[in-house]
């Protein structure tokens, strides 16, 4: 069997220029695609304390566009106004075959040679196969409509999967796999460390790779990372975590650096630490409970952490007042 290879994946990237988000929807959109596409970048910039992610609604005309609940929403401008961007989200659901034009074939191409990335969502890769963008490319798009694209599209290989990256391409089948479109983009820009953040936030389970990375998910570390989370209070050795797993501690050690980018130890602290500062900024728990909850020997010992991790104190991130939030 061939050998795997894996892509090194970074903690933590350092915090650069605004990564720029430009969202064409169409009418009768899935605003819960949409919610899901936008509400996890924001989050972002919450974990951030910074404008990591610039995000933009567009149309194709720059008029407002309907999804599909009824809902009207009014884009920033017209496509063709904007500036090249860093990533470019094209949401389509219902209707997708009424859209299908010569115009907006031609708004594509062009569009999609102004982005390094091009993603699209639900029914939005019939748009970009049938603007010949994915012509010998792997794609996905929500599951009712597969068998018609393969059957539509020849030169394109359809596949029964939440999100597919081929080259500049990413094609998502539907509403969740939208926010793993954004926690990929999270992931690439901040790093693993921030995708981790913001997927805790939604109470979603932490993989070992994100559904866009070429990294294969690591059994061994999701488990680890299970064990991790169910023990924050008490929280476990280095040598405990890899008895419980029936392996060797160097080769945790090793698979969490392949797969996250960092050591068991830190990603451990990381955890317990985003769960302490969800639960300062309920303001349901005192610092002192906080600290116990989260295997801190003290309210100081938590706030000396929770310093080094987010550059404020515990009384800051209560009050939604820490350095550079937005």
């Amino acid at each position: 069997m061939p050998k795997e290879t894996f892509i090194m994946l970074k903690w933590t990237n350092s915090l650069g220029p605004p990564v720029s988000v430009t969202i064409l929807i169409f009418d009768r959109f899935s605003h819960l695609c949409l919610a899901n596409c936008v509400e996890p970048l924001q989050a972002a910039n919450r974990v951030a304390r910074a404008r990591a992610f610039d995000v933009k609604i567009v149309t194709l005309d720059g008029a407002p566009a309907q999804s599909s609940s009824g809902i009207q929403v009014v884009p920033h401008s017209k496509l063709s106004e904007m500036p090249a961007y860093d990533a470019l989200v094209i949401l389509a659901s219902y209707d997708h075959l009424r859209h299908d034009t010569r115009a907006t074939r031609r708004a594509l191409v062009a569009a999609s040679q102004k982005a390094p990335v091009t993603a699209a969502l639900d029914a939005a890769p019939w748009l970009l196969a049938s603007a010949g963008l994915l012509d010998g490319r792997r794609a996905t798009l929500h599951w009712d409509l597969i068998e018609a694209f393969s059957e539509t599209f020849l030169a394109v290989a359809a596949e029964r999967t939440n999100v597919v990256r081929d080259g500049p391409f990413v094609t998502c089948a539907g509403v969740l796999a939208a926010m793993d479109l954004s926690l990929g983009l999270v992931e690439q820009s901040l790093g693993v460390a921030a995708r981790m953040s913001v997927n805790s936030l939604y109470a979603r389970r932490d993989y070992s790779a994100s559904a866009w990375s070429e990294n294969a998910a690591d059994p061994m570390v999701a488990r680890a990372l299970d064990l991790m989370r169910n023990n924050f209070e008490h929280p476990l050795s280095l040598d405990a975590l890899a008895y419980a797993l029936s392996c060797q501690p160097r080769t945790l050690n090793r698979r969490f650096r392949s797969r996250l980018g960092a050591p068991p130890g830190k990603v451990y602290r990381h955890l317990r630490l985003a769960s302490a500062r969800s639960m300062l900024e309920s303001r349901a728990l005192s610092v002192a409970e906080v600290s116990v909850r989260c295997g801190y020997e003290s309210p100081a010992a938590l706030a000396r952490a929770i310093r080094r991790e987010y550059g404020a104190t515990p009384s800051q991130l209560r009050a939604g007042q820490q350095d550079g939030a937005i």
